[in-house]
């Protein structure tokens, strides 16, 4: 674990190689860091962050090791999520031992009413409720036959209840058991691409010219990303979420943005309309630049030397709920790429989709393109 005093250095020394290392987009407002900041940094530290020329190799291992740091925080992620799923297969497969149990008497019964009907056992009660001669032994008759029936309708109905449940406990059971297999399979993966980085990052400390100072930057810039990065990150992504939910209210009382043809409308929302939204949401947004193009949305900026480029696309999702869903491509935070798995997990923890039910309740996407500055969506009526 490295020391606060370690911490304080990685936050104020990787502007020397990050003013190096990046061409600025347009300026970007503050993403308001965390105002707990560490202390002033040792002399040692920022010596040791500006001793390295910025070239190809030194940014390589750097953006190996984010890459490596990120992926194993996934292996973290996937190792928890496996040791739950593993108790949740356990419990499931003593469920369904339990119901098979259970179930056996109750198929025995079941049988035995079945077997009764095709047997002819009840054919002479049946009978005696013809052949009665006196209106008093009929009701009595009737009553019998109708207590008997209902006894077996409900041994019946109870054996196909539990019938029923075993193979809902099997079925997910077994599903429990796929997705365990997945998570494993997953896992190892992950292990051996960060196994696979942290032997690419290590020949290339070693030949660095000097493994000492070079550790201590990558140290430093992996403290910066954990402590400093992923929070300006997830700043920007909360705030995208929490505007988008406005998005459908401004998109309705835009003038020519959503216009009726028939029984569909075309949704035609411009960059600069969008851009003028998110200004009007949150000041983080004020030089944060969205444009559409080529099937892509990408918006990028810059706040001092903190720079951030996201790059996505929409698509139609019909279930649970008719949505343009959008799907991250690519993260550049300070010039290094961020891997798949954070990615994946950005995406899944902010939800920057777009929902048109919001403008009315009857209305559902069923195509979306971005291109030359406008993002195009069909909508259809839905009743």
């Amino acid at each position: 674990m490295l020391s606060p005093k370690r911490l304080a250095a990685a936050a104020l020394a990787i502007p020397l190689f990050c003013s190096l290392l990046l061409t600025p987009p347009a300026p970007l407002s503050s993403a308001d860091p965390d105002p707990g900041g560490p202390a002033a940094p040792s002399a040692t530290s920022s010596s040791s962050m500006s001793s390295f020329p910025d070239n190809a190799e030194t940014r390589r291992l750097m953006q190996q090791t984010l890459s490596a740091a990120e992926i194993q925080k996934e292996i973290e992620r996937i190792g928890a999520e496996q040791s739950l799923l593993e108790q949740k297969t356990a419990e499931l497969s003593r469920q369904a031992d339990e119901k098979q149990t259970e179930i056996a008497e109750k198929e025995k019964r079941a049988g035995a009413v079945i077997r009764a009907y095709y047997t002819g056992d009840r054919d002479p009660l049946f009978m005696a409720f013809l052949s009665t001669k006196t209106i008093s032994k009929w009701f009595i008759l009737l009553d019998y036959y109708e207590m008997i029936m209902g006894r077996d309708k409900e041994i019946l109905a109870d054996y196909e209840q539990q019938y029923h449940d075993l193979q809902l406990t099997l079925a997910a059971a077994e599903r429990s058991s796929k997705e365990l297999a997945e998570l494993k399979s997953a896992l190892e993966e992950q292990k051996l691409r960060v196994e696979a980085l942290h032997k690419e990052i290590e020949g290339g400390i070693q030949n660095s010219g000097d493994p000492q100072n070079m550790t201590a930057l990558l140290e430093e810039f992996t403290a910066y990303w954990q402590n400093i990065g992923m929070h300006e990150v997830k700043t920007y992504f909360k705030a995208l979420s929490s505007a988008m939910n406005h998005l459908p209210q401004f998109v309705e009382s835009r003038d020519g943005v959503l216009k009726r043809r028939g029984v569909t409308y075309d949704l035609n929302l411009k960059e600069e309309d969008l851009n003028e939204f998110l200004h009007s949401q949150n000041k983080l947004f004020d030089n944060f630049a969205f444009t559409f193009k080529n099937g892509s949305v990408i918006a990028s900026g810059q706040d001092g030397d903190l720079s951030l480029r996201l790059q996505g696309h929409y698509t139609v999702q019909e279930e649970p709920v008719n949505a343009l869903m959008f799907h991250v491509d690519s993260i550049v935070f300070n010039g290094f790429e961020l891997p798949d798995t954070t990615r994946a997990s950005l995406e899944e923890e902010f939800d920057l989709g777009f929902y048109p039910s919001k403008i009315v309740s009857f209305l559902r996407a069923t195509e979306v393109d971005s291109k030359d500055g406008v993002l195009h969506v069909r909508l259809d009526l839905s009743f």
